[in-house]
């Protein structure tokens, strides 16, 4: 897969009706929709509106991608941005929605609104409340997991086909104070390492480890919750990605370690899968001696 003219082969291309001139991509900058989850409702919106705004691309909840801008054409998306004290970041970035409800607020212990005014339960989307100083304090929505991955090999397009392309930041970053997105679930660690190796939590080449991840000196790690067990989660984020649950006093080989938004996680092998763990919740092993 790759562009032709800018337009992603095998991704649907509808034409946004605010289209600019030409560009030099240099970053990627993601966003969320702020809007309600009904598929095509906001990449209409983005498509044709008054407000003059648009975007490179849109990603559904069920991981399908829309195309509405050529890659090397101006997209309205970021607004009043600066990166890196570079302002204007229109002319020279990639603009990617995910479609996503935004910060939402309490309608009641069960109900969270969003700006909209639709009401969303909790427990059925996994909504979490959280706070940061770059996001406020709010009720927030996972992404899904086909979304990440669809947005992972989009990224990974982008960056084989366009070598000007350096960076993945996202609206909060180059308009701080004035945008929240993407919301404080979003694994960004795990997306920018996974496309611009940085703690690369990513499964190595294959062509350099034979689809392999080595084993990091024969480490081993024994769980410690004791009376409850611990989340194998497909990347190391708390969006809904679980794998698998892992009881108390397993003990597991570790392949890798990385730091990301501030937590250590451990990359590890059960029950057939391999996925991440934080690493607070295990002991060390040495000597080959599990904890008694």
């Amino acid at each position: 897969m790759g562009f032709q003219g800018g337009i992603l082969d095998g991704v649907v291309f509808k034409a946004a009706r605010w289209t600019g001139g030409e560009i030099t991509p240099e970053i990627v900058v993601l966003h969320d929709t702020a809007s309600p989850l009904t598929k095509g409702s906001a990449s209409r919106y983005l498509q044709d509106n008054t407000a003059r705004v648009s975007v490179h691309f849109v990603i559904e909840r069920d991981g399908s991608v829309e195309q509405q801008v050529p890659v090397g054409r101006r997209a309205n998306h970021a607004g009043q941005s600066s990166f890196h004290g570079r302002g204007g970041c229109n002319g020279f970035s990639v603009g990617v929605e995910i479609v996503n409800p935004g910060k939402m607020t309490w309608a009641s212990a069960t109900k969270a609104r969003g700006w909209w005014g639709q009401l969303f339960d909790m427990e059925d989307f996994g909504i979490e409340a959280a706070e940061t100083p770059q996001h406020g304090s709010g009720l927030w929505m996972p992404y899904t997991e086909a979304q990440i991955a669809a947005l992972l090999e989009l990224l990974r397009n982008l960056f084989a086909s366009y070598a000007s392309l350096k960076d993945i930041t996202t609206h909060w970053y180059v308009s701080p104070g004035r945008k929240v997105d993407t919301n404080p679930l979003f694994p960004l660690d795990h997306v920018r390492a996974a496309i611009l190796g940085r703690d690369d939590p990513a499964d190595p080449d294959p062509g350099e480890t034979g689809g392999e991840l080595p084993v990091a000196r024969g480490e081993l790690v024994q769980i410690n919750t004791p009376g409850d067990a611990l989340n194998l989660r497909r990347w190391p984020s708390f969006n809904p990605n679980i794998l698998t649950a892992i009881p108390h006093d397993t003990v597991l080989p570790v392949l890798r370690r990385g730091s990301f938004g501030g937590r250590a996680w451990l990359r590890v092998v059960y029950g057939g899968h391999e996925g991440w763990i934080v690493a607070s919740y295990v002991d060390p092993i040495t000597y080959g001696r599990a904890r008694p």
